[in-house]
């Protein structure tokens, strides 16, 4: 059973990366192209939420596909842990009560991202940039 479970190990990875660059996808679509609408829908492109958007949108595509995918997580888990620190910190310590759970958790995904590799269902692994 373990030896099945360690050869869908990199499969699994593959599918921690897409369905993490959805869910932060999901959040520069509704920055940017305001779908879905939100309470953060229009907002501007030079405000912080708007720059965290064009991060979102663009990250979030790049690791979607497993393209430059260490670069963009290594991005994303900074954006993420600066939206933690500013925005959920100074309200609580608590992530529970201050609402910084997904923030965090994300931080420590895309850090692990950072580390692990995309897996190989990825561009970059197709283009052979993980496979050494």
């Amino acid at each position: 059973m373990i030896g099945f479970l360690n050869r869908l190990a990199p499969h699994a990875l593959s599918l921690l990366r897409v369905m993490s660059a959805l869910l932060v996808l999901e959040h520069g679509t509704t920055k940017i192209l305001g779908f879905p609408v939100t309470q953060m829908s229009g907002i501007g492109l030079t405000t912080m939420p708007g720059l965290a958007g064009i991060i979102e949108l663009v990250g979030g595509l790049l690791l979607l596909i497993g393209l430059f995918s260490r670069a963009s997580a290594f991005i994303l888990s900074g954006m993420t842990a600066v939206a933690y620190f500013l925005v959920h910190a100074p309200q609580d310590f608590f992530p529970v009560v201050n609402g910084g759970e997904t923030a965090a958790l994300y931080c420590f995904v895309f850090f692990y991202l950072v580390f692990a590799g995309p897996g190989p269902w990825s561009v970059d692994w197709l283009r052979g940039a993980e496979r050494a």
